[in-house]
């Protein structure tokens, strides 16, 4: 699970900046096996033996190290839980756990990286292995909330109408997770959030970004819409410190301080689960001394 971010606007907003504002990032964790294959041997009964057994020997390969990474993800040891999960990957290549789990690893990574080129590398990285969850199994609610995710974290290193582009498939791909699993938390957050950056827009921004993503688009957005998916996430996962300090400044931003200043406090009170739940938290403190004076 996890991730997102206010945006900034310049005094004097142009597309690119628009449209950054458009786009969502989070994160949930991922749940499937995919069991790996194994070789044949050279009759026809040695090959069926041999193959069972090649394929049970991968899938406690693979799914013993998802196991592993998938600890030291809780953990919040992300570089390590990566590195499990890629090696899962040279096993099986399609097993969707591992692909799920490094796509949300490489973004937190990047979320918070330095380094310009090492966020890109890693965001695309994990667009990457997002889309091969989706095609292996579209069914899976994750896959596709990770693929929303990682597109709007690659969509921030791209040139104006690139973002457009992005910013509708992060909202397509968090759309259609929610289809499949509409209590899904992440995209609940995702969609809120998204509903809340329109909403946040000036007359100038709104024509731009309503010329180049549709107005039908735009009409739908509201307040009530924003509240309402992330009061969902918070229901589904209350001690989830993120869900709590988006509410917070969608609540804020809406004119409802009293409820904002509960959901910053409610948000500090949550234990840290997440890989960047200390920078989130940093952020509420200040948010909240803010409203505060």
């Amino acid at each position: 699970m996890r991730r997102y971010r206010p945006f900034l606007l310049a005094a004097r907003p142009h597309l690119a900046v628009i449209v950054v504002r458009l786009l969502l990032l989070v994160a949930v964790p991922a749940f499937a096996v995919r069991a790996q294959g194994g070789a044949a041997s050279g009759s026809a009964a040695g090959a069926t033996t041999s193959g069972a057994a090649g394929a049970a020997e991968g899938a406690v390969s693979v799914t013993s190290l998802v196991r592993e990474a998938d600890h030291e993800s809780a953990a919040r040891h992300s570089a390590a839980a990566l590195a499990l999960y890629e090696r899962a990957l040279q096993l099986d290549a399609r097993a969707v756990p591992a692909l799920v789990g490094a796509a949300r690893e490489l973004v937190d990574l990047g979320e918070f990286d330095t380094s310009a080129d090492r966020r890109t590398t890693r965001f695309r990285r994990a667009v990457e292995y997002a889309r091969r969850a989706v095609a292996v199994q579209p069914g899976l609610a994750d896959a596709h909330f990770h693929l929303a995710r990682a597109l709007g974290r690659t969509a921030l290193n791209l040139g104006a109408r690139e973002r457009v582009k992005y910013a509708v498939e992060v909202r397509d791909a968090a759309q259609q997770a929610l289809t499949l699993e509409p209590r899904h938390a992440g995209a609940l957050h995702v969609i809120g959030v998204w509903h809340a950056e329109v909403m946040r827009l000036n007359g100038f921004e709104r024509a731009f970004a309503r010329a180049f993503l549709g107005g039908a688009v735009f009409a739908s957005a509201s307040w009530a819409e924003a509240l309402r998916h992330l009061e969902l996430a918070v229901a589904v996962e209350p001690d989830r410190l993120v869900h709590r300090l988006d509410l917070a400044r969608v609540q804020r931003d809406a004119g409802r301080l009293s409820e904002a200043r509960a959901s910053y406090e409610a948000a500090l009170r949550c234990p840290d689960t997440d890989a960047n739940d200390g920078q989130y938290r940093q952020a509420a403190e200040a948010e909240l001394r803010r409203l505060r004076r």
